[in-house]
């Protein structure tokens, strides 16, 4: 058994990652052979990723707030509280918090020595994010 008190500051996402204020909190980083690493990810409202891919995969699971969710090509979807997201390795995506809304999410991600745990793309733009839904509570 191994315990990790916790000591690691709240970061603030990378501005080449998001769009808007982001926080990730780091929950999980197994040392190999595990490949598992866990972020809590907090989003303030209209705050998103840019698109990027996971070789590996990545399941987000929602715990407050409501979000978006779209891969490429598809529609933006709503995620709430208790929601599920598995992308697919490779699938093109993005993920943040709906316009009026804050949103967290832990983020499971996979990494090894052949592959990162993610490729990061172009920005989500306005335009983009701006055919979102609209969000009732």
């Amino acid at each position: 058994m191994q315990i990790t008190r916790s000591s690691i500051d709240t970061g603030k996402g990378p501005e080449e990652w998001f769009t808007g204020n982001v926080y990730i909190d780091a929950v999980a980083a197994a040392p190999a052979p595990a490949r598992v690493q866990a972020n809590l990810v907090h989003f303030t409202p209209a705050a998103r990723t840019a698109w990027h891919t996971h070789p590996l995969g990545q399941t987000i699971y929602i715990t407050e707030g409501v979000g978006l969710c779209q891969k490429r090509g598809g529609p933006i979807e709503v995620i709430r509280p208790g929601d599920r997201v598995f992308f697919e390795p490779d699938e093109d995506h993005w993920h943040g918090a709906a316009p009026n809304r804050f949103m967290a999410h832990l983020a499971l991600n996979e990494a090894d020595h052949d592959h990162v745990t993610a490729n990061w793309g172009e920005k989500v733009t306005d335009e983009e994010y701006s055919t979102a839904p609209t969000i009732s509570h």
